[in-house]
């Protein structure tokens, strides 16, 4: 990730729209801020959230709430908890993500 154009800004979470996004199973309510070359999110993934896809977009994820669980192409998986995070380069190791009991994570890429 290459941050470019991008000026100082502070972000109050709390006065960005949810959009909310079916999942395979449940829902991903998303706030989204794109500035320059990055693309900053708050999401929150409910109960037997499973996402519908393999992503291929390189990203940072930090988990801020609940527990996530994140499922590479080839099979391995990762339960990440508050306070963990995970950083992937686009194009390399597909992967989603699912929760049983629901998970706040906050994502740049």
């Amino acid at each position: 990730m290459k941050i470019e154009n991008v000026k100082f800004n502070s972000i109050n979470w709390n006065l960005i729209e949810k959009i909310s996004y079916a999942g395979e199973q449940g829902q991903a309510f998303w706030k989204t801020i794109e500035q320059g070359t990055i693309r900053i999110r708050m999401v929150e993934y409910t109960a037997g959230y499973i996402a519908d896809h393999w992503c291929h977009r390189g990203h940072v994820v930090l988990v801020l709430e609940g527990e996530l669980i994140t499922e590479l192409k080839d099979g391995r998986k990762f339960h990440l908890l508050p306070g963990m995070s995970y950083q992937v380069s686009t194009d390399v190791d597909p992967h989603r993500s699912s929760t049983v009991l629901g998970a706040k994570i906050f994502i740049v890429d």
